[in-house]
């Protein structure tokens, strides 16, 4: 997969991404819709021009894609990230004034880059869901007005996106799933979705209810909804609580992820889950 985006990446068609929503619809609140500039007025007409024929000049409509404040901070970051500009993802829904950059950087390596380079005009520290991470900032002389997301290609290679913070959330992202209790759950309980898991555990559904979860280190667990007996690589276990779903995505036990040999930290109001050498922020579902 990575090398598929990287490849698109560099022949400047970057395919629909998809897990970046999650994200961005996390960490941006919609702000007040977007201004548009005053339409310049109609030059009084220095010759007489007889009634009959006397009409009013048509105004041409000026352009709101432009953002200044997007397009003062792509030129910063662009300038750190030493890329080149290519089109944007669909999939991530992003303003019109979005600017992409692909970039031969780690995104390890651009984080501190970027955050030097802006200072005080980062709000706050990069916020990191899975392996993409975004920050709030501010051009020259101004307010916190855009974000800088960035999204890791493969471990040499990131996309670098800066867009206006009036870019709505994605639906999907913006819908708790806590609208209606799925049958299974205790209440009371965390548990994560398996989409959260992207990046450390690999959900893949057998049909029929089943579901298997698989690590990069060879961490291995069959699972069926509503039942507590999984089986592991090294023979049947049982789960503290049994997996269950909304129809869409599978809702996996928090404590279940010691079956698969994952560890979870908490980190303030958010928790850590490490399986292997890989690692993911998330927050638990309490249903």
């Amino acid at each position: 997969m990575r090398s598929t985006l990287s490849a698109a990446a560099r022949s400047g068609r970057l395919p629909r991404a998809a897990g970046t929503l999650t994200l961005m619809g996390a960490l941006l609140a919609p702000v007040a819709s977007a201004q548009t500039a005053p339409a310049p007025t109609t030059p009084v007409q220095t010759a007489p021009v007889p009634p009959a024929k006397s009409a009013p000049a048509k105004v041409g409509s000026v352009s709101a894609v432009t953002d200044r404040a997007v397009s003062a901070l792509a030129i910063e970051v662009s300038g750190v990230a030493k890329g080149r500009i290519v089109g944007c993802p669909a999939a991530l829904k992003l303003s019109v004034n979005a600017v992409c950059v692909y970039s031969q950087s780690a995104s390890g390596t651009l984080r501190p880059l970027l955050k030097g380079r802006l200072g005080a005009r980062a709000s706050g520290d990069w916020k990191s869901s899975g392996k993409s991470s975004v920050l709030l900032a501010a051009p020259a002389g101004g307010k916190a007005s855009a974000f800088v997301l960035l999204s890791p290609m493969s471990d040499t290679e990131t996309l670098v996106v800066v867009d206006a913070l009036k870019a709505a959330p994605a639906p999907a992202a913006s819908a708790a799933p806590k609208a209606a209790t799925p049958a299974g759950v205790v209440r009371g309980q965390p548990y994560v979705l398996g989409s959260d898991l992207v990046g450390v555990v690999k959900v893949t559904s057998l049909g029929g209810g089943k579901y298997r979860l698989s690590t990069e280190d060879d961490g291995l667990l069959t699972v069926t909804v509503g039942a507590k007996s999984a089986q592991a690589a090294g023979g049947a276990v049982e789960l503290p609580l049994a997996p269950a779903t909304d129809g869409r995505n599978l809702i996996f036990p928090l404590a279940g992820l010691r079956a698969l040999g994952c560890t979870v930290t908490p980190a303030g109001s958010n928790l850590t889950v490490a399986c292997g050498p890989d690692s993911v922020g998330l927050k638990p579902i309490v249903f």
